[in-house]
């Protein structure tokens, strides 16, 4: 594979290894489906010394329901469904750099199990749109292979689950290369897919494997929630010359947002600051940052002012953000839909705890699924993840 491509060197703007972007025309885009909007709040992205060359936008702006067809069309940049905006995001970067690439199952000219890839394999050709038998271990292996070689490959799990089976080449070589070779390859490989619990997708198709691979040294993770961070942290996984695991969730690809024309690059390190507050605070990611908006307005209802942070990067986690939010409430709860035990939750509450201890006026609180394979009756299903109602009582019993 990496004999076909014509690998074209570039220079580094940082440290992170982002490329200084320049801005172009964006491709045309397709109609929508009905789709859930997204009600997430307006955020502001704070730029460091360290990545004063990232292209950031700040006044990302989530569409609400209007009144009126006219105030939407009104409002400058584009409305994207969020599986739109990773192919957006996807597509710039392939226009980009000729050695970026797709690898997976059914994601050339089907366009992939979510559709994030259509259109691609016709635009870019079979080759840098490549379709692999189903055999995870076998294609994650080429595409880290294919990444020591100089190429940027995104690897797509059809099913996060299904990368169980590439477990060995995720731990084994994709994290440690860079450390056992001496520094001799880099592997600027990007691994993606969804996952998260569905609408009865059953246990084996509701896998959340944040867990199983936040322990693997080398590997960085983020976790898209709108999107307008879902095509960002693409754009910057691409980028990095870190391997990365974006994960998606299934029940997100439909939100509709309105995202700047202008190109942007999310930083893989931030955490997002959600709805400003000083009781106490919230941070979650993926999914359940909605159910923890819907939790909220209970919650402001009762007289409580919850701060909310989407903490997006997994690992490493931003605990610049983390601990100014508290230092100033001195309360935590975390929201995951990560199992309990050995969880994302449980990390993060590990590291609060070693670094902000003193801060704190309570125990931290987590919530997170059950530690039980999910179940394929809906209502089941739905006992087994964390709901708002239980956001609403954790608070008020931690700010009692």
């Amino acid at each position: 594979m990496a004999t076909i491509f014509h690998v074209t060197p570039f220079s580094v703007s940082n440290s992170n290894g982002f490329l200084l972007p320049y801005r172009r025309s964006l491709s045309e885009r397709k109609a929508g489906i009905f789709v859930v909007r997204s009600d997430a709040r307006v955020s502001q992205a704070r730029s460091t010394g360290a990545r004063k060359n990232e292209l950031l936008i700040t006044n990302a702006v989530s569409t609400k329901e209007n009144s009126s067809a006219a105030s939407t069309s009104s409002k400058p940049g584009h409305e994207l469904l969020l599986f739109e905006a990773l192919r957006e995001g996807l597509e710039e970067e392939m226009d980009r750099d000729p050695t970026v690439c797709v690898v997976g199952e059914d994601v050339g000219h089907y366009g992939g199990s979510y559709k994030v890839t259509k259109g691609l394999a016709t635009k870019f050709g079979d080759l840098r749109v490549l379709d692999t038998p189903i055999a995870e271990n076998s294609f994650t292996g080429m595409g880290i292979g294919a990444a020591m070689t100089g190429l940027r490959p995104i690897v797509e799990g059809m099913n996060m689950g299904f990368l169980l089976l590439a477990f060995n080449q995720i731990s084994n070589n994709c994290g440690m290369l860079h450390y056992t070779s001496g520094g001799q390859f880099k592997i600027p490989i990007v691994i993606r897919g969804p996952g998260g619990v569905g609408r009865q997708l059953g246990a084996e198709h509701s896998q959340r494997l944040e867990s199983y691979f936040q322990s693997i040294p080398g590997i960085q993770m983020v976790a898209c929630s709108t999107p307008y961070n879902a095509k960002g942290l693409m754009k910057a996984a691409i980028r990095s010359d870190n391997p990365v695991i974006l994960f998606e969730h299934v029940l997100l690809y439909n939100l509709k947002e309105r995202i700047p024309d202008e190109e942007y690059v999310l930083s893989l390190e931030e955490a997002e600051m959600v709805r400003p507050g000083e009781h106490v605070t919230i941070l979650t990611y993926s999914r359940m940052r909605y159910h923890v908006m819907q939790a909220a307005k209970t919650l402001v209802n009762k007289g409580y002012d919850p701060e909310v942070i989407d903490i997006r990067s997994l690992k490493p986690f931003d605990l610049y953000t983390i601990g100014n939010s508290v230092k100033k409430t001195h309360r935590v709860l975390i929201v995951e839909e990560c199992m309990r035990t050995g969880g994302i939750g449980a990390s993060l509450t590990a590291s609060i705890n070693e670094n902000f201890h003193d801060y704190l006026d309570a125990p931290i609180v987590c919530l997170s699924s059950q530690d039980v394979p999910t179940p394929y009756a809906g209502t089941l299903e739905e006992w087994t993840v964390v709901q708002p109602a239980q956001i609403v009582t954790a608070v008020e019993k931690l700010c009692q």
